[in-house]
């Protein structure tokens, strides 16, 4: 495997390459073949703190700047990484191993989007004016919160750092961003991007490194905002550390979530969302629908079908675009996954299809489905990240219902009914942030996305966004004389 995927340093600050070969190695690995492919270096604290002033320093220009002229930037920005959406996606296909079919429409690309959005978003940020009695009155004023720190999580690189520094741009406020170590690369094309866009030096920064660099930049003083996506394990951690100095957060975490698919749904509509929401990204997808709960009369030939649609998958190279099933991530990745393989067997579930490691340089594993999975075994309760597929019985909507929502998780949840009345009583009754009508795993920009329980708080995306990256200032005048009891 050719070097050619070496960025020119391991840090962009202040609008340009930084190296510090001070800090830790980070092997970039290619999943497909275990090879390293790159070598970055972890920030030292001396980054750490360069990239801390540059964003504070850039994002007071910034701010002072009218909505509209954000806005031109990001969507500039847009238009050049839809003009580089391939090379971007293997990228991206290189340092996850996601196939190239997937990449191609759905990381930059939805990246893209995000900048766009909140680039068309920037101008119309306002205030309101509220009138009082006596002629006083007051009005408010939308500002931004100044530097926020984003950390990313290693399934949508490239994705997630825009989800963030779009909305957090569009209000006025600058970004540090700490990639997962496992996924350095495309934020750093990001960044350069932003500066071609426009950006003024400094407004987007991205160091690298483990949790202890993230730990840093947390606690920073300057840091008025912390986003991160990630586990609910590392939440828990960067929302106290974050809680240390009363610091804004968004927590876009893990989950378990629920598919409920009436005996009346359409089977193949059904089976197709099981398969994108268990096995697309190789099942990496926080949001995915990893407990599947088929009503008595559809569940022997929902089962079924799924298995006979399973041999459809393609499994190997990701940068064939026939290819449908990549690598894990990592082989500790695939070690995790087999782990709760194994356990499901163990603990009763029908293995109906897959379940096997690939043996290879590459950290492959077969997508596997399990049928007659009951709610206590750990398959059902435990976020596994990998393409693993439960399939639970049921009898009532109600019981459907419990069930579902029978865990500390809350991200997403879907419904598969041909009934208008239940399918929105259903989608009422669910535990979850983002829920789903006949379809599933869809993340428009334009809609929020985010969870509830252990799975997060705050959303990212549409107007929501807004919200999370901005303040309210109340300015109350008044136009008649002061009075006082002395």
């Amino acid at each position: 495997m050719p070097n050619s995927f070496q960025p020119e340093a391991s840090h962009f600050i202040g609008g340009a390459y930084v190296e510090d070969t001070a800090g830790a190695p980070i092997e970039v690995i290619y999943p497909h073949t275990g090879e390293v492919i790159a070598t970055v270096h972890a920030a030292t604290p001396e980054m750490v703190d360069r990239a801390l002033e540059a964003a504070k320093t850039a994002q007071v220009d910034w701010a002072a700047m009218t909505g509209t002229e954000r806005g031109r930037v990001l969507r500039r920005a847009a238009e050049i990484m839809r003009a580089r959406n391939r090379a971007l996606s293997e990228i991206e296909t290189h340092d996850t191993g996601k196939p190239l079919s997937e990449t191609l429409v759905a990381d930059a690309a939805s990246g893209a989007d995000a900048l766009e959005y909140f680039g068309g978003l920037a101008g119309t940020l306002t205030g309101e004016h509220i009138p009082l009695a006596d002629g006083d009155f007051v009005y408010t004023r939308r500002e931004a919160l100044g530097v926020c720190v984003g950390i990313g999580a290693w399934n949508y690189p490239i994705q997630i750092a825009s989800w963030k520094a779009a909305p957090a741009m569009a209000c006025g406020n600058a970004m540090v961003f700490k990639p997962s170590e496992m996924t350095p690369l495309s934020a750093l094309q990001l960044a350069e991007i932003l500066m071609e866009a426009g950006a003024p030096a400094g407004l987007f920064n991205v160091v690298q490194g483990r949790g202890d660099v993230g730990g840093a930049l947390v606690t920073d003083e300057r840091v008025a905002k912390v986003s991160l996506t990630g586990s609910v394990p590392t939440g828990r951690k960067v929302y106290a550390a974050a809680a240390e100095g009363i610091r804004h957060v968004t927590m876009e975490l893990g989950g378990k979530s629920p598919i409920l698919v009436f005996d009346d749904a359409d089977l193949e509509n059904a089976v197709s969302a099981a398969i994108n929401g268990n096995f697309y990204s190789t099942g990496q997808i926080c949001s995915n629908g990893t407990r599947v709960f088929v009503q008595e009369g559809l569940y022997e030939r929902f089962v079924n079908r799924v298995a006979e649609r399973m041999d459809g998958a393609v499994i190997g190279d990701p940068m064939d675009e026939t290819t449908t099933i990549g690598p894990m991530v990592s082989g500790r990745q695939r070690d995790i996954v087999a782990g709760y393989i194994a356990k499901g067997a163990e603990e009763g579930a029908r293995l109906v299809k897959g379940g096997k490691v690939i043996e290879g340089a590459g950290f492959y594993i077969e997508p596997t489905l399990f049928a007659d999975v009951t709610d206590e075994m750990a398959i059902a309760r435990e976020e596994i990240f990998g393409p693993v597929m439960s399939v639970l019985k049921f009898a009532s909507e109600d019981e459907g219902i419990a069930r579902a929502n029978a865990t500390g998780f809350g991200l997403a949840a879907g419904v598969f009914t041909n009934d208008l009345t239940r399918a929105h009583r259903v989608s009422a009754a669910f535990e979850a942030g983002t829920c789903y009508i006949n379809a599933y795993n869809l993340t428009p920009v334009e809609a929020p996305f985010g969870g509830v329980k252990l799975s997060g708080v705050g959303r990212e995306n549409s107007k929501a966004a807004i919200e999370h990256y901005s303040q309210i200032k109340t300015v109350y005048v008044g136009m008649n004389d002061t009075e006082a009891p002395f």
